[in-house]
């Protein structure tokens, strides 16, 4: 039986299977040489239908091959999805916001430029003020001369007795030019111009005791006495609604007016060193020891208008009361308060007929000491009758007083039961 000769072209195109097989089988193995004809096919007569052959079964190797490996039917691809667009999300970082610090705002430092302590209360004052010298006045206590007018202004008051068993007060004043209305300007006593005398003060007075006339025209003291026609003319207005002697009143321009006059000179002397000794700026003084007793309230002991200080825990002031009443300045209704009171034990004794006093000025003596609701033993001494009057504690250290007003009571030594000091104001007599 004669066998067909197999048709290559429909080998290559009729089964798929085969045809990549025998692609696969004419590729050359890599390692073993490419076999070549020893004649070439085109040299032989039936090199054309050979070449033609041999041309097919390369383009369809060519095409198998880009297919093999794949399935038999291949799924036509899906249509392209169009793109996705992503929306690109911006994170913010989430920070946790700082907890707000919040920093109190110091206040600040006070320079004080311009400024200096006051001799008399120790407080800062404008520096051209503290260099001035302060005008003390003579002011009138009898229950008729109420109120008196200009003494809440002044930094530190005296209070002693005059005869009759009344008290005068003296008003220390450092800033004495804007007072509208001083007084009532009363009399001298020479005690008093030796406690004006510690406080290089100009002292302003209408007359004065015997005893004290000639030390005041000795030239030793700067005064303005009311009984000079030129002093009368520029200081003292008369108030008419006030019968005489309680009707001489004095005003801020007057006194400056006085000053010019007499051409005293107006700051302190070089060497004034101050009265007291005052605490430092925030830092209080807080009395104790074995003499530290409770001092609501304090009385002095004189016998006609009855004084006392009340203690105000609130503002840390001692309040004045006499004769029943609150003892107020009549220029602002003003109830007269202070920040230290000192009890002044002193010799006193009777001149003559008149009840004229001498008061013992330099020296030493015991007294007390009173601020914050507290009081304590102290003892004062004085030089002579042109220094200031020195306190010390019972260890003998000079004390120091608290920045404020003062009122200083001379009181006499020989009745100290006249004086009271009371921890409770129920316990006042």
């Amino acid at each position: 039986m004669t066998k067909k000769k197999e048709n290559t072209t429909n080998t290559l195109f009729n089964n798929p299977q085969k045809t990549c097989l025998l692609a696969q089988q004419m590729l050359p193995v890599p390692g073993k040489p490419v076999f070549q004809m020893s004649n070439p096919i085109w040299k032989k007569p039936v090199w054309k239908k050979t070449v033609l052959a041999s041309i097919l079964a390369a383009v369809s190797t060519s095409i198998i091959l880009t297919s093999c490996g794949k399935k038999e039917e291949e799924t036509p691809p899906a249509p392209e999805e169009p793109p996705k667009v992503v929306e690109e999300t911006i994170t913010e970082e989430e920070t946790t916001p700082e907890e707000e610090t919040i920093v109190e705002e110091e206040e600040p430092e006070a320079t004080h430029e311009g400024e200096a302590k006051s001799f008399l209360t120790g407080e800062w004052i404008d520096e051209n003020l503290a260099k001035q010298r302060p005008v003390s006045c003579m002011i009138g206590n009898t229950e008729s001369a109420l109120p008196q007018y200009g003494i809440g202004q002044a930094q530190v008051i005296y209070e002693a007795p005059v005869e009759g068993g009344l008290t005068r007060l003296m008003g220390i004043f450092e800033d004495y030019k804007g007072i509208e209305k001083l007084g009532s300007v009363r009399s001298s006593r020479l005690y008093y111009a030796y406690y004006s005398m510690g406080f290089d003060a100009i002292y302003l007075h209408y007359g004065q005791a015997s005893y004290a006339q000639g030390f005041l025209e000795s030239g030793q003291i700067d005064d303005l006495n009311g009984l000079e026609y030129a002093v009368d003319q520029a200081v003292i207005y008369r108030d008419k609604s006030k019968k005489a002697p309680h009707n001489a009143y004095a005003t801020g321009d007057g006194l400056v007016a006085g000053v010019e006059l007499k051409k005293y000179t107006e700051e302190y002397a070089q060497d004034y060193q101050g009265h007291y000794q005052f605490a430092e700026d925030e830092k209080p003084v807080e009395l104790s020891g074995g003499t530290c007793q409770d001092a609501a309230v304090v009385q002095p002991g004189y016998q006609v208008n009855h004084p006392y200080f009340e203690y105000n825990p609130q503002d840390g002031l001692y309040y004045r009361y006499q004769y029943g009443a609150k003892q107020i300045d009549g220029n602002d209704s003003s109830q007269l308060a202070v920040k230290n009171v000192l009890l002044q034990n002193s010799s006193v004794r009777t001149l003559d007929s008149n009840g004229y006093l001498e008061i013992q000025t330099p020296g030493e003596g015991t007294g007390w000491y009173i601020t914050n609701g507290k009081a304590v033993d102290i003892k004062w001494k004085r030089a002579d009758n042109f220094s200031p009057t020195k306190y010390y504690d019972s260890d003998g250290k000079e004390i120091t007083l608290n920045q404020g007003k003062t009122w200083v009571c001379i009181t006499d030594q020989s009745h100290p039961d006249r004086v009271h000091i009371y921890a409770d104001a129920a316990q006042m007599q």
